[in-house]
């Protein structure tokens, strides 16, 4: 008869080599549990595979959350809804369903310089990677001459397909930098070929009527525009720019701070006022001030 020991052994060799760690480290503490429970055979191996299961998609949305390349501590909890539109808050909630990237729609927000555009579409883009859908995330510029270099290479079609291969491109301030006629060339043919065959998530501080500065021409504009916006949700974020909200806060802060500390009346040790010109006084002598910080070289 074979002993337990042997038993053992040999099942966390077979485990290893069919590569399923989960099950390896807990079929020991399930199979206790199992019997305690009076659990069927069945309902063990349940159990023991949905651990291996569960453990597979934890480590695969950690591998693609890092393959995306999109700015995670912009996560949808970091994000103020509160600032958002009404309209723009329950359009993006639907967006986290993931149903528009099935049906090859792209979704476009435009706004001003930080009214929030890269973080409600990174946000979006996290929660679509943890339900199961792979995501790229690149700036425009980036991503513009990472496609003139694969066109020099005589590489644009491998690593069009490539990108072919992510259901849900983010391309990230389109416009904010001024592009060649070249350039705009290889972002038009990407555009061509995603259409109607994979999701473009875009954000930009032009409205169409600026995009001829962008694409150097009224047909290729047109033609543009006409792909994006054939299946698409477009959000408009007409907030404030939340940097310069930010700012203002912290002057104003820094602001109170200094009419709070400068309406305090200086004492002396032992919580009385001092005297003589209202210094304070440390063992009867006055206080002297702070040196001034030294100034870097």
């Amino acid at each position: 008869m074979v002993e337990h020991k042997d038993v053992k052994e040999r099942l966390l060799a077979l485990l290893k080599e069919l590569h399923l760690p989960a099950m390896r480290i807990s079929y020991e503490e399930l199979a206790r549990q199992a019997q305690q429970e009076g659990l069927s055979y069945e309902q063990y191996l349940l159990q023991l595979v949905e651990r291996e299961v569960q453990q597979r998609r934890h480590k695969r949305v950690e591998r693609w959350l890092h393959s995306s390349r999109l700015p995670l501590e912009k996560s949808w909890q970091a994000l103020d809804l509160k600032r958002l539109p009404v309209r723009v808050v329950q359009q993006a909630r639907t967006l986290l369903e993931g149903s528009f990237l099935d049906r090859h729609e792209n979704v476009l927000v435009f706004g001003q310089p930080g009214s929030g555009k890269t973080h409600l579409l990174s946000a979006v883009g996290q929660e679509l990677v943890r339900s199961g859908r792979r995501v790229l995330f690149s700036k425009c510029g980036l991503l513009v001459q990472q496609l003139l270099i694969a066109k020099r290479d005589l590489k644009l079609s491998r690593l069009l397909k490539q990108l072919a291969g992510y259901p849900a491109l983010i391309i990230d301030d389109l416009g904010y930098v001024q592009q060649s006629r070249e350039e705009m060339e290889v972002l038009f043919t990407l555009l061509a070929e995603r259409y109607e065959r994979g999701s473009v998530l875009l954000t930009s501080n032009l409205p169409f009527s600026g995009w001829e500065a962008i694409f150097k021409d009224p047909m290729t504009t047109a033609a543009a525009i006409d792909r994006l916006v054939h299946h698409a949700l477009i959000l408009e974020l007409n907030v404030p720019s939340y940097r310069a909200e930010q700012a203002r806060k912290n002057r104003q802060g820094r602001a109170g701070t200094e009419g709070s500390n400068a309406s305090k009346p200086l004492t002396a040790v032992g919580g009385e006022a001092a005297g003589g010109g209202g210094e304070a006084a440390v063992g009867g002598e006055a206080a002297s001030p702070p040196p001034p910080p030294k100034r870097e070289k």
